[in-house]
């Protein structure tokens, strides 16, 4: 089977849903492959921060996570083949260097905690949804499915919230990751698009001009 003209987006959603089904019937192999910065630290099992990303707790923390990378993932990869800034290799440089980057402040903070573990591909898909936001600014998106806000406003509530609930710390919800994950995905969009094709910031700059709160369809 040639799997060379299948979508990267549909590649990754099906790698995650593998690992999730595989896992979840072996603890021990979940256990292995899990952000445990404990022993990522001691055993020098950095391996942890690409592999813990995709795993999932449970099936509807799979599916939203796969179902946000299912539309952005694909507009990212329209993208980045459209404008000619990399194609495969920069929308996978995106996703797994959004999996290591979200998860090095939980390793930093939580080193030596050994009861500590985090897991999911939330970091990753959060870089992806900033980096497509980034250019179509003031498209709309729907919270819960029927909110509509503009993008640009989603991105400043989602980094407010994520800072807020991180520095709260009352849930199980690693949001650091996914504040990093995002800032990850706008910088590193912003330094290809610096290295590809510099005039597409005009047309992200001319958008910007003209905001909208509830944005455009």
């Amino acid at each position: 089977m040639d799997f060379s003209s299948t979508p990267i987006t549909i590649i990754l959603i099906a790698i995650n849903v593998i690992a999730f089904l595989i896992t979840e019937r072996n603890q021990n192999l979940k256990d292995k492959t899990i952000m445990w910065p404990y022993y990522v630290k001691r055993n020098n099992e950095y391996y942890r921060l690409i592999t813990s990303g995709f795993l999932h707790a449970d099936f509807i923390h799979l599916f939203f996570n796969m179902f946000t990378l299912y539309f952005f993932g694909r507009n990212i990869e329209m993208i980045t083949k459209g404008f000619e800034l990399g194609g495969a290799a920069t929308y996978l440089g995106l996703y797994l260097g959004a999996l290591i980057i979200s998860d090095l402040p939980c390793f930093l903070k939580y080193k030596d905690v050994y009861s500590y573990r985090s897991l999911g591909a939330s970091g990753a898909v959060s870089a992806v949804v900033f980096a497509a936001i980034l250019f179509t600014p003031w498209s709309s998106i729907y919270l819960y499915g029927a909110i509509k806000i503009s993008a640009t406003v989603y991105a400043i509530l989602f980094v407010i919230y994520c800072v807020y609930m991180g520095k709260k710390g009352q849930d199980n919800i690693n949001h650091d990751a996914h504040l990093w994950g995002a800032l990850y995905g706008l910088a590193f969009m912003l330094i290809i698009v610096a290295l590809k094709d510099p005039t597409i910031f005009n047309d992200i700059i001319e958008q910007l001009k003209h905001p909208s709160l509830f944005g455009r369809d």
